[in-house]
């Protein structure tokens, strides 16, 4: 006998939770729902702990989602879980994921659900992959649900690396400017520092800006260097608290040059291609809801997913939460009432994700043409405001002896 935490929603909408001693899960199961509820969670108190393997976060989503493809492939061939797994377990390359998979083999070989499983390795199997994992062996359609995860991988990945590659050169140039800067203040503004000493008299206010930079720049290198790390770790620890995300995630949406626009339809491409996976998978909406808030990667959009939930829990509808966010325009609020309407809210979601998906590819590739141009701007005017600066002294030296 052990004993089992429980999650499920009540006839009227609100969610429920608490303990059950029973043999098995599917048990656990069987007595809630006879009891009118609707089942979301059903955890093993004594083995539902998260383990943590040495790292646990060097795995690339490629591995994971052909991982995930392999699985499907083979469950609807009509092999067992565990054999797939074994099978999969000594073909994976990357160590982490093996010794993951080893584990799970052995849970699975003692009874265990997959999901509950995969759940002990949130670092790498996310609530979403749990979840549809979870829908799909309730619904006994393991394998089209597994297709799904590995689709909505593959869509992420390719998501994340359009944006990669556009921020790419921006960087890259950044880079470079900087790097010209500073070799300019180390190596060309000192060599001129000697020549302007014979001079004599004021330099002009330009000039002596450079030289006191170039001063800064050879003389306290080292605390330039440790003051940006400084600020790059604390930026990067207020960012981790829940304050600091909130913050950042908002104005992530308000930054100029278009930038806030990329960020929004990146968000609501990952929000509307999650919950139509999840909902296409057979998740419980309110489950399917509170995991697409989680894992949006937004706060605002986060936030708007608990009225949503707590609008659906109290009879309402998807669409009123949505309408009252500012990161939904108008086209979704529309589209997801209508799907709400006619009953097929996955479709109408997945074209959502597929229409902003295109949209984050040119907005992508508009923003990088953008940015090009002004890049060279700004190299040029750092080497010029450098050199300008330095043939200043010279220009009056010049003019005195006319």
């Amino acid at each position: 006998m052990s004993t089992f935490a429980w999650k499920a929603v009540d006839a009227m909408g609100s969610q429920t939770s608490g303990t059950i001693d029973a043999e098995t899960k599917n048990a656990v199961i069987d007595q809630l729902r006879s009891k009118g509820l609707v089942v979301l969670e059903v955890k093993d108190k004594q083995t539902s702990k998260e383990i943590t393997l040495p790292g646990m976060g060097g795995i690339k989503s490629t591995d994971l989602t052909i991982m995930t493809r392999q699985l499907a492939t083979m469950i609807s061939s009509g092999m067992t879980i565990m054999r797939a797994l074994m099978i999969i377990e000594a073909q994976t390359q990357n160590k982490t994921l093996r010794d993951a998979l080893m584990a799970i083999t052995k849970d699975v070989e003692g009874g265990q659900p997959l999901s509950d499983s995969l759940e002990k390795y949130p670092k790498i199997f996310s609530p979403l992959y749990v979840s549809m994992v979870r829908a799909g062996e309730t619904g006994g359609v393991l394998d089209s649900s597994l297709l799904r995860v590995a689709d909505q991988l593959e869509a992420a990945d390719s998501l994340r690396r359009q944006v990669k590659s556009a921020m790419m050169y921006p960087l890259v140039v950044f880079a470079f400017a900087i790097i010209v800067m500073t070799a300019m203040l180390v190596f060309v503004v000192p060599t001129f520092v000697g020549i302007f000493k014979d001079f004599g008299g004021e330099l002009p206010k330009l000039t002596q800006l450079t030289m006191n930079a170039s001063e800064i720049v050879k003389g306290y290198w080292y605390l330039i260097f440790g003051s940006g790390f400084g600020a790059w770790i604390m930026f990067k620890r207020w960012r981790q608290t829940d304050g600091g995300r909130r913050a950042w995630e908002r104005f992530t949406l308000r930054i100029p040059m278009k930038i806030g626009d990329i960020v929004q339809k990146i968000a609501l491409a990952r929000w509307s291609r999650t919950l139509s996976a999840l909902t296409g998978a057979g998740v419980p909406l309110l489950l399917a809801l509170d995991v697409t808030g989680k894992t949006s990667g937004n706060a605002v959009i986060e936030e708007t997913m608990e009225n949503v939930i707590a609008s659906v829990k109290s009879g309402g509808t998807i669409t009123g939460p949505l309408r009252q966010s500012t990161v939904f325009p108008a086209m979704v609020t529309h589209m997801v009432a209508v799907g709400e309407e006619t009953g097929q809210m996955e479709e109408m979601l997945a074209k959502i994700a597929d229409f902003y998906e295109d949209q984050v590819d040119a907005a992508v590739k508009s923003l990088t043409s953008i940015i090009e141009p002004i890049m060279i701007i700004f190299i040029g005017a750092i080497v010029g405001f450098v050199v300008i600066s330095m043939y200043l002294p010279m220009f009056k030296v010049y003019q005195a002896i006319q």
